[in-house]
């Protein structure tokens, strides 16, 4: 899903996910707060007048305390201004006053919160190659430097996270065209010997075929990229449904609330695979601080998401479809809208829910139906993926993910997606953290962080070395005085150790070389294999006869650690003259 590039919407979407107040009857804020038929709302010029006027009071209470550095009294101020709209009972999708009132406070309160980026002044560095004035061997010839790391900007306001709007936006709008519509009795009978495979029951609509055709046509992209995605989530998803008492057929409500996306938002601010806002997010035990938020997480809003489906269907008898519509657009609306049509039935209450509501239920079970059984509805070769791999570790108060990413041989953007509820690149403050970092990768992380006093974890990269490569080599190829190697590194082995600790600022990050001479060539080196999907260093050294720890310390990356196809790997124990086809996997 691409990012919006008008200023307005991203903020609107960045500001109302961090403020936005307890809805505790509406979940989903692309369609919750109380609705009305949309002539009642044109008639509330009045009710509006004294919304705004609420509203705007509010905020105007916000931006003293924040000029008075009271940071809490002014996000509490700014979300009763938003909770102003959306608590009055009215549309504000329905009235344009109301709405472009909603759009520009939610970005008049991102101006205030985020004011500016501001950069750190940038240090003067000599980014010249440097020559290594010692190194392991005789046959070490020159050292690369890399780019010098430009410091990043500082942010100042309450968070650092990049969001994606929500396919709920779209979907509030969208409208099936003719041939969409068309629906043959054969069709709805095969669809009703269809469902008799679900997990729970219901009540077929024609509706429910015509999104079948909207997605075999217009949507087959949207399609085919949620049940890709959804491999990733799948296991967990069902695992939690399963043991919340929730039918597991309707995990397949993420992929119509997120596309499986942790951090997409909507236009209200729900965030997360399961959409919550922060008053039923807070409702059903979800965090929401200056360093958290755990409504875009994984694991505790999967539960909660199951937990509020189970309590809507308990409220409607066990209805999934009334408790589906109640998820989307709260639970007074549903029964408003069960008061009018004197029934509890989805289908009856029809003409008097949102449109947006309207179009969400027979989506989902459009969804489903296509889920059971992809290559029926003609999507083809659709391999979801890996799912996810992890394991968890407490991490101390704020703990770098960059010295994590280090540490554990990954990308701190990797790191992220396996903590997507983070909302900087470090843990939170003041406490002790459950990190989820790679399968296999815990053991040496942990080792590693032994070696970190607790007040620099902030501050602190690890760099690779070669086993026994002498701290004045790395001194000259990183720019990190000896002393300061030795000050952070006392007791390290240099003869078998593959990492230091290093200082975060200042390091040039670089890569040594050995020259390739004719006597280089006649001595033992090492050969390179390529990984395939799936492989670990253990299972690497196992099918080579070599030791799985050497090869880890050669490369740097534990043994379990599972690797990127193609990635190469270091090997030792034979000569570079040796023929590679023999060990190289490609």
């Amino acid at each position: 899903m691409t990012r919006t590039p008008i200023r307005l919407v991203s903020g609107a979407f960045f500001a109302a996910s961090l403020f936005f107040p307890a809805i505790i009857q509406a979940q989903g804020p692309a369609g919750s707060g109380g609705r009305e038929i949309q002539t009642e709302v044109q008639k509330a010029d009045p009710r509006i007048d004294q919304v705004i006027e609420r509203a705007n009071d509010h905020f105007r209470k916000g931006k003293l305390n924040l000029e008075d550095n009271k940071r809490y009294e002014a996000r509490d101020e700014f979300d009763k201004a938003v909770d102003e709209v959306l608590t009055s009972g009215l549309d504000v999708r329905a009235n344009q006053r109301l709405q472009t009132f909603y759009l520009e406070l939610v970005e008049r309160i991102y101006r205030e919160e985020v004011p500016m980026i501001q950069t750190a002044p940038q240090q003067q560095q000599n980014a010249t190659p440097v020559v290594a004035q010692s190194a392991p061997n005789a046959n070490a010839e020159k050292v690369e430097v890399a780019q010098v790391q430009e410091p990043k900007p500082v942010q100042i306001g309450f968070r650092q996270q990049e969001f994606e709007p929500s396919p709920l936006d779209a979907l509030s709008k969208l409208i099936l065209n003719d041939d969409e519509k068309k629906v043959s009795d054969q069709e709805i009978a095969a669809l009703e010997q269809a469902k008799n495979a679900l997990d729970f029951n219901f009540t077929l609509n024609p509706l429910v075929q015509q999104y079948i055709n909207y997605y075999q046509g217009r949507g087959r992209s949207t399609m085919e990229a949620g049940l890709r995605r959804s491999g990733r989530f799948m296991k967990i998803a069902r695992d939690t449904f399963r043991r919340e008492g929730v039918p597991e057929d309707i995990t397949w409500l993420g992929q119509v609330e997120s596309a499986w996306i942790p951090k997409n938002v909507s236009w209200a601010g729900a965030s997360g695979l399961w959409q919550f806002v922060r008053g039923t997010g807070t409702q059903y035990g979800l965090r929401q601080t200056a360093w958290v938020d755990e409504r875009n997480g994984i694991e505790k809003p999967t539960a909660a998401s199951a937990r509020y489906l189970k309590d809507l269907a308990r409220r409607y008898n066990g209805d999934w479809l009334l408790a589906m519509a109640a998820y989307n657009t709260g639970a007074l609306n549903v029964d408003r809208a069960i008061s009018r049509a004197g029934e509890a039935n989805y289908w009856k209450i029809y003409p008097y829910i949102a449109q947006e509501t309207r179009n969400y239920v027979p989506n989902i079970l459009a969804v489903i139906m296509i889920a059971k059984n992809p290559e029926k509805y003609g999507f083809h070769s659709i391999r979801p993926e890996t799912p996810m791999a992890f394991e968890t570790i407490p991490i101390s108060s704020s703990t770098s993910l960059r010295l994590v990413a280090d540490a554990t041989g990954t990308s701190v953007d990797a790191i992220q997606a396996l903590n997507p509820e983070l909302r900087r690149d470090v843990t939170p403050r003041g406490e002790s953290y459950n990190l989820r970092v790679p399968s296999g990768s815990s053991k040496q992380l942990a080792s590693l962080l032994k070696r970190v006093p607790s007040d620099r974890s902030d501050s602190t990269r690890v760099i690779s070395i070669v086993p026994g490569e002498d701290l004045q080599s790395v001194a000259n190829r990183t720019g990190v005085s000896v002393a300061t190697l030795q000050a952070m590194n006392g007791g390290v082995d240099l003869k078998t150790t593959t990492r230091l600790l290093v200082p975060n600022s200042s390091v040039r990050l670089t890569n040594w070389k050995r020259s390739a001479t004719p006597e280089s060539n006649s001595q033992p080196a090492l050969t390179k294999v390529r990984a395939r999907k799936g492989d670990t260093i253990a299972k690497i050294a196992a099918a080579h006869k070599l030791s799985a720890d050497e090869v880890a310390r050669i490369n740097g990356i534990a043994p379990n650690v599972e690797l990127p196809a193609g990635q190469e790997i270091k090997l030792p124990g034979a000569t570079a003259t040796a023929p590679a086809t023999g060990s190289r996997r490609r």
